[in-house]
């Protein structure tokens, strides 16, 4: 049973995130802004900090995968990222000791990497001709803060369920 627990969370923060952006009014605080839920890959950094780099870029991968064939018409770019920005968190936390703060920060460096990566492909291959400060603020900072907002409320409990989640695996 508890090999299916991490499977799902993140199919169940993978279902959230399209239900937060079906029920969240257009026009928030009076502004047409863009606000995108990472709950998942939120999830997915924390699990590659807290458990190891090997969990957190294959589960990465998956749903990178799965995220690119149901929401995008273009299959590669989250299945690339995910797994590439849980990569570099990783190392980045190598440097510096994982605890709850230098978590969120990461998770916010993670989404802002991922939130800007998405945005150059999308304008590369024409897929979107909004200029980039138009993108920075219409989505990047709107999108930085909810996910901020998320992970205060969320970085404890997820905190503890990986790291339980590893000395299960240890004691295995």
């Amino acid at each position: 049973m508890r090999k299916f627990i991490l499977p799902l969370l993140f199919l169940f923060l993978f279902i959230l995130e399209s239900l937060f952006v079906e029920f969240l009014p257009a026009k928030i605080f009076g502004f047409e802004r863009i606000f995108v839920p990472h709950f998942l890959f939120t999830s997915l950094l924390f699990l590659t900090i807290f458990v190891g780099k090997k969990q957190g870029i294959i589960y990465a991968a998956i749903f990178g995968l799965l995220f690119d064939i149901v929401y995008v018409e273009i299959i590669g770019i989250y299945f690339f990222l995910y797994p590439f920005i849980s990569y570099l968190i990783y190392k980045l936390l190598q440097v510096f000791q994982a605890n709850l703060i230098t978590a969120f920060l990461a998770s916010l460096l993670g989404i802002s990497l991922l939130e800007v990566g998405v945005y150059e492909m999308n304008f590369l291959i024409h897929v979107t001709d909004l200029d980039f400060m138009g993108f920075i603020n219409l989505r990047f900072y709107p999108t930085l803060l909810l996910n901020a907002a998320i992970t205060l409320i969320a970085a404890y409990p997820l905190k503890w369920l990986f790291e339980k989640h590893l000395e299960a695996m240890r004691a295995e």
